[in-house]
C-alpha cells in the first residue's frame, strides 16, 4: 500500500503532518513530492521528512502556467515509477491532473473559495474534493465531501499540539508582557493575481499602535525595508504556532494564520477585500476572527481597539466550543485516504 502526498506550500506540511505519521505508523509506504516555495522545504527538513522537489513556484500567470506543465510532467514520471494507490494534496490541482491520466484516485482537500482560476481547472478532474462545511464555493456534486471542521485542525487541535513556552520566549515572545503578531504574505499564489499588500503607511501605523499594548513581531513572506527591520521574526518556521499561542493578537493578510490563531483561542484580524468562509464563520459563529474588507487604517483601528479592550477569557471560551463542534480532522484525512488503501 502507498500513498502520494504533494506538497505546494508550507500550510500544507502542517496539514498532511499527523496523517503522514498515522500512516506510515499503519505500515503505509508514504511518497512526498514538494515544492521551493516559502520555507515548505524548511518545514519537511525540520520534520526529518525527505521529498522529492518537483518545481519552483511560478510569478505571474506565465510563470505559473510554465510550472504547471514542467510539474506535472516531473510529477507523471514519479507516479509512473512509484504506483502510488491514492494521491493527496492540499489545492490538488497537479494530482488531479495526473491521477486522471494514470488513473491514480486523487483526493483533493481546500478551503480557498476565491482561487477561481485554480479551482476550476482542479476540481472537475479530481477523484474527491474535500471541503468544510462553511465553505462558500461550488464543488463538482459528485466529487464534494464536507466536513466539519478547518484545516489548521489536523495540527492544532489540543489532541496533536501544546504550546510551549520555552520555545515561545526563544523565538522572541516576551512572556512579561503582551504579545502581537503581524503576518504579511507575499502575493504571488495563482489566486492572488491582481492583489497587493499592506502600505507602509498602515504597516507602520498598525505597529505603532500594538507596540503601545506590548510587543510586536511580523512575520512576513515579502521582503521588507530596513526601518522594520527590528520588528521581523527571526524564530524558526515550525516553531511559529508556538508564538501564536502566546500572543494577545494576530492581525494580517493571511487567512490560515488567522485560522490557526482562532483555533488557538488568540483573537484574529484578517485584512483583505472578501473574506472566506471559514473566517467568516469564525467570526460570525465563534467571535475569534474579525474580517476587515479594506485596508484603510480607519476600519482597520476599529477592530484592533476592540480586540485590546475585550476580555482575553471570552476568547479561550469561545475556542472550547469550536473545539466541541469540530471533527477529528486529522482522522478524517486518514480515514479518506484508507478508503482506496482497503481496496488494494
Amino acid at each position: 500500500m502507498k500513498v502520494l502526498f504533494d506538497v505546494n506550500h508550507p500550510a500544507h506540511v502542517h496539514f498532511f503532518k499527523w496523517p503522514i505519521k498515522l500512516l506510515k505508523e499503519q505500515g503505509v509506504d508514504v511518497v512526498i513530492t514538494s515544492r521551493k516555495k516559502d520555507v515548505a522545504l524548511k518545514l519537511l527538513a525540520e520534520m526529518g521528512v525527505d521529498s522529492l522537489v518537483l518545481s519552483s513556484q511560478g510569478s505571474g500567470v506565465l510563470g505559473l502556467l510554465k510550472e504547471l506543465l514542467i510539474r506535472n510532467f516531473r510529477l507523471y514520471k514519479v507516479v509512473k515509477q512509484e504506483r502510488p494507490d491514492v494521491m493527496l494534496s492540499v489545492g490538488g490541482t497537479f494530482i488531479a491532473h495526473v491521477g486522471l491520466l494514470t488513473r491514480v484516485p486523487s483526493l483533493v482537500f481546500y478551503d480557498t473559495e476565491n482561487a477561481i482560476l485554480q479551482n476550476g481547472i482542479t476540481y472537475p478532474f479530481a477523484t474527491e474534493v474535500h471541503v468544510p462545511e462553511c465553505y462558500e464555493g461550488s464543488v463538482p456534486k459528485k466529487k464534494e465531501r464536507r466536513y466539519k471542521g478547518y484545516h489548521e485542525l489536523s495540527y492544532l487541535h489540543p489532541d496533536y499540539f501544546t504550546p510551549d513556552k520555552a520555545i515561545a520566549e526563544a523565538s522572541g515572545v516576551d512572556l512579561s508582557r503582551n504579545n502581537y503578531l503581524i503576518r504579511l504574505v507575499s502575493w504571488q499564489a495563482s489566486h492572488d493575481i491582481g492583489e497587493q499588500g499592506w502600505s507602509e503607511e498602515v504597516l507602520s501605523r498598525v505597529i505603532e499602535r500594538l507596540s503601545k499594548q506590548g510587543k510586536v513581531l511580523i512575520s512576513t513572506e515579502a521582503d521588507l525595508p530596513e526601518r522594520f527591520a527590528q520588528w521581523i521574526y527571526d524564530g524558526k518556521a515550525s516553531d511559529l504556532h508556538h508564538v501564536i499561542a502566546f500572543c494577545s493578537m494576530v492581525v494580517g493578510e493571511s487567512p490560515t494564520l488567522a485560522s490557526e490563531a482562532a483555533v488557538l483561542g488568540v483573537p484574529a484580524i484578517y485584512v483583505h477585500d472578501q473574506g472566506l468562509g471559514y473566517t467568516n464563520e469564525q467570526e460570525k459563529k465563534y467571535g475569534l476572527v474579525k474580517n476587515v474588507f479594506s485596508l484603510e487604517w480607519d476600519l482597520l483601528s476599529v477592530s484592533i481597539d476592540q480586540i485590546l479592550s475585550a476580555d482575553s477569557n471570552l476568547y479561550l471560551e469561545q475556542r472550547k466550543l469550536l473545539l466541541d463542534e469540530t471533527i477529528d480532522v486529522v482522522g478524517y484525512v486518514v480515514n479518506s485516504a484508507n478508503r482506496y488503501l482497503a481496496e488494494c
